[in-house]
């Protein structure tokens, strides 16, 4: 069979707008804007040297036609329908069941799209009458497979900038880094080093494509940060100038990263999990060397069939172990990792429901809270007896970040997350001991301004809980923000004006997203986040007047979106 080698030129995408295409099949979900915008960023593999087999009942393509294709797909539908094309969240779009529909009737799902779920790709303008055809063609050939990615690749990129022994041996700066902010600047491939008392910019540090998570030591020297393209940076604050002092890609696309924090293992050990391939490894805490891959492909907790491509999504610390919590999203499982001997790795392995993605710890920091999104569930993993607690129906596509704690005046201490699919913020109680009726269940729905919430934020000395809808189509609402009084919830929320208060001068998006706390918990930053070539801002809030404190502006401010401090993310503060 004629192999053709494929190489991707086009450049990612810092939004895309949809799933992809499926024939219109019984259970196919019908998709929001904010569901749409969401699923299918732009992945790095657009990027990637692949092979092509030619599959001889497929329409013929030329080299450059499939390789457009190919740029479209991994830009706008790998996020749903995966890289293998096989099915993740979204349907599979494998030749077995595209070829039978043949060119026209996938053409039309493609161009007018359908009530089960399918985005009206032509007419809404996103893809011309000939990108159509091209992608109906596209979709029956067979799928190009990326490459693996193992030790000899990873040590290819590991890079010591500085080694331990030639870094300071005490802090070298005079910055109050408990209130430190890394502030991703996605579409430029940096971090932000801000300092949270003068609000000034620190450093600028160079990091892979649309860093994902900002993780920090346990000790709170190290910053660690993971782009999409996999990159990790190992981030020193202890230096003059807070800087990259190690590096290394454990994959070609990836979400997490995490240290260990256990008593007698601070600083010990880094983690990081990749979406392709779908492993994580374990490195040293110190220099990022790759010590240990494991591969995550394996059966599906529901109908337990072989998944090839089971992508890592959030890895967690346990406070209570020398174990990482590591989320596997296509299986539904959430593994155990104990690291307390790397080359006699054990791990158990947690079932729940497919399609797991982020979550946090609840306020005792033992019960981690995980959401489903996909089956509308949050399941509850119990760290110190290495459980499933509890599987909790919520609201459409939950997406808590880490999701936020406080003291229900009824329910006592719960844990909320808000929905990208819907209007609902699910409250679940979290004390099986003192509120036992009222743990691992869903206590309280609240309505917030709309669907395509991201973000869910409080802070312990706080009784203001914010909640964004950066994906909210309309501007009126990802432009503001909604703030809950926690004592007082049935009152409703009060929207605060962030985009307008930055006072951007041009008319970018200024989607506001991602609130954080600085380390007092008295005040919040906001980011206002608008296209690559316009003005964005942080907006900062005293939290107990709600009122405007402070803009943050710089033109080296591209396109901000999440914001970690130093001691919230060190101590899992949320």
């Amino acid at each position: 069979m004629k192999r053709m080698k494929i190489f991707g030129a086009a450049a990612l995408l810092p939004l895309a707008f949809g799933t992809a295409f499926a024939a219109e099949e019984p259970g196919h979900k019908k998709l929001t804007p904010a569901e749409s915008a969401y699923e299918a960023g732009g992945s790095p593999l657009a990027n990637v040297e692949m092979y092509h087999d030619i599959n001889p009942k497929a329409p013929p393509m030329t080299l450059a036609e499939f390789d457009k294709g190919r740029q479209i797909f991994f830009q706008r539908c790998a996020g749903c329908h995966g890289v293998l094309r096989k099915g993740a969240t979204g349907k599979p779009l494998t030749p077995d069941k595209t070829i039978p529909n043949g060119t026209e009737y996938l053409s039309t799902f493609i161009k007018y799209g359908s009530p089960a779920g399918m985005p009206n790709w032509g007419t809404s303008g996103e893809l011309t009458d000939e990108d159509v055809d091209l992608m109906a063609r596209y979709v029956q050939q067979t799928p190009p497979t990326p490459p693996e990615f193992g030790m000899k690749e990873m040590k290819e990129t590991w890079q010591v900038v500085i080694p331990p022994a030639k870094r300071p041996a005490k802090k070298m700066n005079g910055y109050n880094l408990a209130n430190v902010m890394s502030v991703t600047l996605r579409d430029t491939g940096e971090v932000a080093i801000i300092d949270g008392d003068t609000k000034k910019i620190i450093n600028i540090v160079k990091t892979g494509y649309a860093v994902h998570i900002s993780r920090m030591s346990a000790s709170g020297r190290y910053l660690f940060v993971i782009g999409r393209d996999a990159k990790v940076n190992m981030i020193d604050l202890w230096m003059d100038k807070p800087d990259t002092v190690a590096t290394i890609r454990i994959g070609l696309e990836a979400r997490s990263v995490e240290t260990s924090k256990f008593k007698g293992y601070e600083d010990k050990f880094a983690i990081a999990g990749s979406y392709w391939p779908p492993q994580y490894v374990i490195m040293k805490g110190d220099t990022l060397e790759p010590i240990k891959i494991v591969s995550t492909r394996g059966m599906t907790v529901d109908t337990q069939d072989f998944h090839p491509e089971p992508r890592v999504a959030s890895i967690v610390a346990s406070h209570f172990k020398p174990e990482f919590v590591v989320n596997v999203k296509e299986t539904g499982k959430t593994l155990m990792v104990d690291y307390s001997d790397v080359n006699a790795l054990t791990t158990t392995e947690i079932g729940s429901a497919r399609f797991l993605h982020d979550g946090g710890f609840d306020s005792t920091k033992r019960y981690f809270l995980v959401a489903a999104n996909q089956s509308n569930k949050i399941a509850v993993i119990d760290t110190k007896d290495n459980k499933l607690s509890g599987l909790v129906d919520v609201g459409k596509i939950p997406h808590p970040g880490r999701g936020a704690n406080f003291v229900h005046p009824k329910y006592g201490p719960v844990w909320a997350t808000g929905d990208l699919g819907d209007e609902d913020i699910a409250v679940i109680g979290t004390d099986p001991v003192k509120h036992k009726q009222y743990a691992w269940k869903l206590v309280e729905t609240l309505k917030s301004q709309g669907g395509g919430s991201l973000f869910i934020k409080t802070h312990p000395k706080s009784t203001h809980l914010y909640v964004d809808n950066a994906l909210n189509p309309d501007p009126a609402i990802n432009q503001t923000i909604a703030v809950y009084d926690t004592k007082n919830l049935g009152a409703g929320f009060k929207v605060l004006p962030i985009a307008e208060w930055a006072g951007l001068k041009d008319d970018g998006a200024k989607r506001v997203v991602q609130p954080e706390y600085n380390v007092g918990g008295d005040e919040v930053w906001f980011s206002v986040w608008s296209a690559k070539n316009k003005e964005s801002a942080i907006v900062v809030v005293d939290d107990k007047t709600l009122k405007l404190k402070t803009v943050i502006k710089d033109p080296k401010l591209i396109t901000p979106t999440g914001k970690f401090n130093v001691t919230n993310t060190q101590h899992d503060v949320y």
